[in-house]
């Protein structure tokens, strides 16, 4: 029991000389973050605005030493402000926070993480942000509903050609309409969509308004790549109108060089 004492100083005084020369892990000071390769390198890509390479320089900083909190707070950085992924940012900042709780710009991160939270909502959630929003929107809507009305009535027109066609209709022929004749529908009259200098129109008893003379018939001749759906818009009449006018055309055959009605 003489040799107990000392033998215990002996394996105190080899304990403080293991932690002194670094043999039990201590944790790293921002200094020694920044001074390993893949971070200097990194730094290096920043300042040459090459921002790609700085960040896959700072991931393998981060692969050398998980617990290098500098390259955390690097890649938190560039993913928020560079190479935008508030979802990457949001996990290098609170590794970083992990790390050094205490840090300076600990309550400066801890900001960052709510900006880039707030970004995340509005890609999850977009909302309108102001009254100009609202209304560009609801225009979009209104614009959208109008584009479905005509889907939908040059859908009704299609199927009545190929499946309720009259006897009468089904005799014309399908060869190009020549610019003196005017054809128009019983029920259906064709009337022009756009008016330069009308002619006085007079009114008396059951009298209605005359409809424009037959002459002012004009025909187009089919380009390549054109359609009925483009021809009326070209000449800014309805595509009902447009198909009225021009009955023995087959919407989804026209050839260049065919004649079409323009009402």
């Amino acid at each position: 029991m003489k040799f107990s004492a000392p033998f215990f100083r002996c394996a105190l005084a080899v304990l403080l000389c293991a932690l002194v020369n670094g043999c039990v892990p201590a944790s790293q000071s921002p200094l020694d973050d920044e001074k390993e390769p893949h971070f200097i390198e990194g730094k290096h890509a920043v300042i040459t605005y090459d921002f790609a390479g700085a960040i896959d320089e700072f991931k393998k900083a981060v692969k050398a030493n998980p617990e290098n909190a500098s390259a955390h707070f690097e890649l938190g950085w560039l993913y928020e402000e560079k190479e935008p992924n508030p979802a990457a940012a949001i996990y290098h900042y609170e590794q970083f926070l992990e790390l050094r709780p205490n840090a300076d710009t600990a309550e400066a991160v801890r900001q960052r993480i709510m900006n880039c939270k707030q970004d995340l909502a509005k890609g999850v959630l977009p909302l309108p942000s102001s009254p100009s929003v609202q209304h560009d929107l609801e225009q979009l809507i209104q614009s959208n509903k109008q584009m479905r009305v005509e889907l939908d009535q040059w859908r009704a027109w299609y199927k009545a050609q190929q499946t309720n066609r009259t006897p009468a209709q089904a005799t014309i022929p399908t060869a190009p309409i020549q610019p003196t004749q005017m054809v128009q529908y019983v029920d259906t009259p064709v009337a022009p969509t756009v008016r330069t200098n009308p002619a006085p129109v007079s009114y008396g008893g059951n009298s209605r308004v005359s409809p424009r003379p037959a002459t002012t018939t004009r025909t187009y001749v089919v380009q390549p790549r054109d359609t009925l759906a483009s021809i009326s818009r070209k000449f800014n009449v309805k595509l009902d109108s447009l198909a009225a006018a021009n009955p023995g055309v087959n919407a989804r055959r026209l050839r260049t060089g065919q004649t079409v009605n323009i009402p």
